[in-house]
């Protein structure tokens, strides 16, 4: 008792409402573990379900087939992501949001979780392993404010999760997908992106699906990211691309973050002008390309933006985010406050219809608020809250760094065994794998094109080289 009491505070918080969805759910008959560095939590788990109070029933569920159970989402998650149900302890020596935030922009993440991608939409491992078929699952992500496939956090998930399941993995693809110029990525139009424009993962999935239209599409994002994701699968509702997604640190509220962000002096002095610096710094790697998009707002406002000395981040969305974050309409808006209003993701939830897994940190020193209400009246999401983390961080362990290790992320934990649990999932609705989910698509010029959508296509120009990611010193995000 005296350890349950110690570590009661440590748990996770999983927050359903009354009503939950229900699953078909198949077992597995491969178990695969993690390495040992996490606890040997078991990934590909054979299926052992907790079924509700009432005891198993007699005979199975109509179309419920052997080896299936039909199972509520809240039971799916108990049973299925074991982690959830275990503390979780941060570092002694990272015990604030504070800490956990600022180490996981200033480590060296360098020697650990390297992963090398095929550039463009960056996918991983650039040459399949054993596992993967043409139905091996694809995972897709969306990067934080100014960051990209080289970040520890999208590492550390993809490390494992694309190594072969005979090395603990899940043997899966992934495709980060670099918001425009993020990471490399060219500027060729006078857009570039924002918290809230989802025309770019629509069309990146369009082509991720045509690629490859026999995998389940899985979805996670972070922070800025995670918003965007959470717009997207709002939006779409049962015409999701996606089977399942799951989002980390997600903002949710861009008003009430804004005013937490530059309301108060420390957040204003560390956090706004850091992340207002980072985008500084990316919109001048592509002055040159700006310099020829004449008649372009962003050509116009680039220079006040430059101009500006250490900005807070609310002063470069006025100049850069809220002009050229996205297509028009809604862009250019007003005000960047305008703009925050609109971007938020915590008025998509009611949308929402695919498995969704929504993890925040209640001591992460961005985001300001979360959206209890709203995510316990959708019987499709689950939201998990911890006591500590901090923005991205979710450190774990007594030591501090062997040979420059840093410590190892909980967080990676409950994503894998959610990627492995909802694969399990018997498909009822038809979302997440294959050309014919989703919106129809025609070709219109040499573009495919999502029907009704003019924003969202795409052409393949070329195909593109190798990069590691975790070896350079590239621009860190938040």
């Amino acid at each position: 008792m005296a350890f349950l009491r110690s570590e009661k505070r440590y748990l996770p918080t999983l927050h359903f409402g009354e009503k939950v969805a229900h699953f078909t759910v198949r077992s597995r008959k491969t178990p695969a573990v993690l390495p040992s560095d996490t606890d040997q939590i078991l990934i590909n788990k054979r299926l052992s379900i907790a079924l509700p109070s009432n005891g198993p029933a007699a005979q199975p569920p109509d179309g419920v087939r052997p080896g299936e159970e039909r199972m509520s989402f809240r039971s799916f998650v108990e049973s299925r992501i074991p982690s959830l149900s275990k503390p979780y302890k941060p570092c002694w020596w990272l015990p604030t949001g504070h800490v956990q935030t600022a180490y996981c922009v200033m480590a060296d993440f360098d020697k650990v979780d390297t992963v090398v991608y095929k550039s463009g939409l960056d996918f991983t491992p650039v040459t399949p392993t054993r596992d993967q078929d043409e139905t091996a699952p694809v995972i897709v992500v969306l990067h934080g404010l100014s960051g990209g496939s080289q970040e520890s956090y999208v590492r550390s998930i993809l490390a494992t999760a694309c190594a072969p399941q005979t090395e603990g993995g899940l043997g899966a693809r992934a495709v980060v997908v670099n918001f425009r110029g993020c990471c490399g990525v060219p500027l060729t139009s006078p857009q570039f992106y924002s918290a809230g424009h989802t025309e770019d993962i629509r069309s990146a999935l369009l082509y991720i699906s045509a690629k490859y239209p026999k995998a389940p599409l899985l979805g996670v994002g972070f922070s800025l990211g995670a918003n965007v994701l959470t717009r997207y699968v709002g939006e779409e509702g049962v015409n999701s691309r996606l089977k399942a997604a799951a989002v980390l640190a997600c903002p949710w509220d861009i008003v009430a973050n804004s005013k937490q962000l530059e309301g108060r002096t420390f957040n204003r002095e560390v956090y706004s002008r850091a992340m207002g610096g980072n985008l500084i710094a990316l919109l001048k790697s592509h002055v040159p390309a700006i310099e020829k998009m004449d008649g372009s707002l962003l050509k116009q406002e680039t220079p006040k933006a430059l101009a500006l000395k250490k900005p807070a981040l609310k002063e470069v969305d006025e100049h850069m985010v809220r002009v050229a974050g996205g297509s028009s309409p809604p862009f250019p808006f007003p005000t960047a406050d305008a703009y925050y209003e609109w971007a938020g993701s915590h008025h998509k939830v009611p949308g929402i219809r695919i498995p969704f897994l929504a993890v925040n940190s209640i001591d992460d020193p961005i985001v300001a608020e979360i959206p209890y209400e709203a995510c316990s009246q959708n019987p499709w999401v689950c939201l998990v809250t911890t006591e500590h983390g901090g923005h991205l961080g979710w450190f774990e362990g007594d030591l501090v760094g062997r040979e420059g290790i840093p410590p190892h992320r909980w967080i990676k934990k409950p994503v894998l065994e959610w990627f492995a649990a909802v694969l399990d999932i018997v498909d009822e609705m038809g979302a997440g794998s294959g050309t014919d989910v989703g919106n129809p698509r025609e070709v219109k010029d040499g573009l495919v094109v999502e029907t009704g959508h003019p924003f969202v296509g795409y052409r393949v120009i070329q195909s593109g080289m190798e990069i590691t990611a975790g070896t350079a010193k590239l621009l860190k995000g938040l």
